[in-house]
């Protein structure tokens, strides 16, 4: 006989574990699907291993530099394979977080691949799930789909893990890359370049679009790519890559710059970050007439409903921006409204992202050039961190803050920060959002000092030809 639920979660990453736990809270009886390991892509491959990556490769830059800051450190040396070891442990600890989370709240995991099964019409919705060649039967009368994404291939040389890689192969490297090609500057790909860059790989970044970091304001995308260039790596924008062939000693790629002119440049590795593929193939969705768009990403309400009752989904299967935190309230939302809640609808204006290279990257709402485009006349204010007390005393004097409002009305519209330890501030512009506040209230906020976040009292002054240290 098929187990009975309130609820099924299929997918157990950001989005579903949170909405799996919220609606236990809410008193619902909850079962989890998963494939692989709770926590999903984003704890197990994704969001936080890399952050660990990046921390070693942080503190292998500041042992490098450490002359600048009046100290010494001789023969400094870095092995990847503790690096890679120490990631995978911070993994683990979180994913038996998540098993610990799962069991606290009473909620069912079923180990397997999940597929819905029935009708569309069915006012119970059926899910089977395999594992090992045994299947078992779940039924509840809603289904929370989170079954997350997967990194799209390159035309023609998909990924093998050893000379081509996506970021879940960059995480576990066979070897350090000596000159390595990232195609795609993304967060993925620009995190990874920083990363492998800070390591001591020779690092060349190509973006078909004619700037990195894309969706950033161009202020940011400016900045970041001088930063980089100063670091050593190759910057190429308006360009492409063809004809990626692996050989015996690596890959050979042709590449086209942003004059046409077409090179042929060998590497040793390459990671592919051009995009990503939602995760909805055989899990019964076609069967069920669920709305997709033509990428494949399904369809929802904002409430996170699909076309068909009782069918819920959210996080990277649905439409973007493709952010683990974005996923998570969605999975709040679901689980609010399944439960008979009136949650508030998802403002994607005030869903914040952030990139964690060297220079950290870190907004929340509309660039100056998008605010100007839906039709606001704006006030702009910029502070560079080279007037930044704090800035200056961490060695950390590179960057700015960026603030976008609505002249008529005083509107916060847009932050945009590139500096050190932003992605730990933007926050404070995204509650500013979510209140709703003008300029006046952000005027009247007293910062502490010294810190980084001074810079975003200063830019919003700034903004209004009141900035007070430049």
């Amino acid at each position: 006989m098929a187990e009975n639920y309130d609820l099924i979660v299929l997918g157990s990453g950001p989005g579903g574990y949170v909405a799996a736990i919220r609606a236990a809270q809410l008193g619902l009886k909850v079962a989890i699907v998963e494939r692989e390991n709770l926590g999903g892509i984003c704890l197990n491959w994704g969001c936080i291993p890399t952050k660990a990556l990046l921390r070693s490769a942080e503190i292998y830059h500041y042992m490098q530099h450490a002359g600048d800051y009046g100290l010494a450190a001789e023969k400094i040396s870095a092995d990847i394979a503790a690096v890679v070891k120490r990631s995978r442990g911070v993994a683990k600890q979180l994913n038996q977080g998540v098993t610990h989370l799962m069991k606290k709240n009473k909620i069912a995991v079923h180990m397997g691949d999940g597929k819905m099964t029935g009708q569309a019409s069915d006012k119970t919705r059926k899910l089977s799930v395999t594992k090992d060649g045994k299947t078992e039967e779940l039924t509840a009368k809603n289904i929370i789909l989170a079954t997350g994404a997967r990194a799209r291939d390159l035309p023609g040389t998909p990924a093998d893990g050893k000379r081509v890689w996506t970021y879940r192969h960059a995480m576990t490297p066979p070897e350090m890359p000596t000159k390595l090609l990232v195609i795609g500057s993304g967060a993925i790909g620009i995190e990874f370049a920083s990363f492998y860059n800070d390591m001591g790989a020779d690092v060349t970044v190509v973006e078909m679009m004619d700037r990195i970091v894309p969706v950033e304001d161009a202020d940011v995308s400016a900045f970041l790519e001088k930063a980089l260039k100063k670091q050593g790596m190759t910057i190429m924008t308006g360009a492409g890559v063809s004809d990626v062939k692996v050989t015996d000693k690596g890959v050979s790629a042709k590449l086209k710059d942003k004059a046409g002119k077409e090179s042929v440049a060998e590497f040793s590795h390459v990671i592919v970050a051009i995009g990503i593929v939602p995760n909805t193939a055989d899990i019964g969705l076609k069967e069920l007439g669920v709305a997709m768009d033509d990428r494949g990403f399904l369809k929802t309400d904002d409430m996170c409903r699909t076309n068909v009752e009782g069918l819920w989904a959210i996080g990277d299967i649905t439409a973007p921006p493709w952010l683990a935190h974005k996923a998570s309230h969605e999975g709040v939302i679901a689980a609010e409204a399944i439960a008979g809640k009136h949650p508030h609808a998802m403002d994607a204006r005030n869903i914040p992202g952030c990139t964690y290279c060297h220079p950290q990257i870190a907004s929340v709402g509309l660039t100056e050039a998008k605010a100007k485009e839906a039709g606001y006349e704006v006030k702009v204010g910029m502070f560079p961190f080279i007037g930044n007390g704090k800035a200056i005393a961490l060695g950390e004097a590179e960057g700015f803050t960026k603030t976008v409002f609505d002249a008529k009305t005083g509107e916060l519209l847009g932050a945009h920060m590139i500096g050190a330890e932003v992605t730990e501030m933007i926050q404070g512009y995204t509650i500013g959002k979510t209140l709703e506040t003008t300029e006046a209230e952000l005027m009247h906020t007293v910062f502490p000092h010294p810190t980084i976040s001074e810079s975003m009292h200063e830019s919003v002054l700034a903004a209004y030809g009141r900035a007070l240290h430049i």
